[in-house]
């Protein structure tokens, strides 16, 4: 898989602030890239030089293998955080205003506009002033302006603000179909269960550094501990317990069962696999829950900042 987008070294200064600290990142083409990291990381100033808002004061964009330069914007999709429909504007007229400043003839942009309006259930709003929509119908409305000219790279920051679960739940239906059609997606978010369900790749940026990056499934294997947590059905619990301890180190778990089976975390050493942890177990209580404890993408992102602050003499 090639790379659609590459940033090389960019560094970034506001007065004496220093918003980004050469960084660098590549972006698969094909792929969702979550772009992740805390309020004041160096994110928004990332995507507003992709998007040529400003310019890094040093470092290099490629797009396509080519410098980022302004034939490159009809190719990009940009929903930014803070939605900027005019209020005052008709939907309808608003949308093809916006949909052939991207290239779209006046005809084409109204036959994919009628199709999206329809399929996101909008259509009864063409003629209504953007004021007069709820805050998650608008959103729906920028959403489809930003995907309407089928651009290559789609810039997503928390498109998922202001929805309730079902429409939410369709926009991240329509993301997944966008990656699938060919489409290269940057999704900047702070809610952690989208990433684990739409995200290839991801990068961490703290204090306008890269600390993190790399496909989510290896990063994931990475971070693994070797723990697991497992329930325990056995006459004398707290024996069993004490018995374990002596051989691992294990702590309370917490998790769902129908049960009232001893619940353990228990954390391997020494070479101890997966297999003999088990059989261990099943020769002295009945195993009811086995399960290996993959790290989240949110334990990711709090330890590696976490990490990085301790790093830096910090609390």
């Amino acid at each position: 898989m090639s790379d659609l987008l590459v940033l090389k070294d960019l560094c970034k200064w506001y007065g004496a602030y220093q918003a980004l600290d050469h960084v660098n990142l590549e972006i698969p083409r094909g792929s969702i890239f979550g772009l992740l990291g805390p309020n004041g990381a160096g994110k928004t100033t990332l995507i507003r030089i992709i998007n040529q808002i400003t310019h890094p004061d040093s470092g290099e964009v490629l797009f396509d293998g080519k410098p980022l330069n302004r034939d490159h914007i009809r190719r990009i999709g940009y929903l930014p955080e803070e939605r900027g429909l005019y209020k005052s504007m008709k939907v309808g007229e608003q949308a093809l205003y916006l949909s052939q400043l991207k290239g779209l003839s006046h005809q084409e942009a109204k036959r994919r506009l009628e199709y999206w309006f329809e399929k996101f259930g909008v259509s009864g709003w063409w003629d209504k002033k953007v004021q007069e929509l709820s805050k998650g119908m608008a959103q729906k409305v920028q959403f489809i302006v930003t995907v309407l000219h089928e651009p290559e790279l789609l810039i997503f920051d928390e498109p998922f603000s202001g929805f309730d679960p079902i429409n939410a739940n369709l926009i991240k239906d329509e993301i997944l179909q966008l990656r699938d059609k060919g489409a290269t997606v940057i999704f900047s978010t702070h809610r952690m269960e989208s990433v684990e369900e739409l995200c290839d790749h991801i990068a961490l940026i703290h204090q306008s550094r890269k600390i993190l990056d790399g496909n989510l499934n290896a990063i994931k294997k990475a971070h693994k501990s070797n723990t697991y947590e497992v329930g325990l059905l056995h006459d004398n619990p707290q024996d069993l317990k004490q018995e374990l301890d002596t051989m691992f180190t294990t702590r309370e778990a917490v998790f769902r069962s129908l049960g009232e089976e001893l619940k353990l975390r228990i954390a391997l050493e020494n070479g101890t696999g997966r297999k003999e942890l088990l059989s261990l177990l099943n020769s002295r209580a009945e195993v009811t829950y086995f399960n290996e404890v993959i790290p989240s993408a949110n334990d990711i992102f709090i330890q590696t900042v976490n990490e990085q602050a301790g790093g830096n003499g910090q609390a």
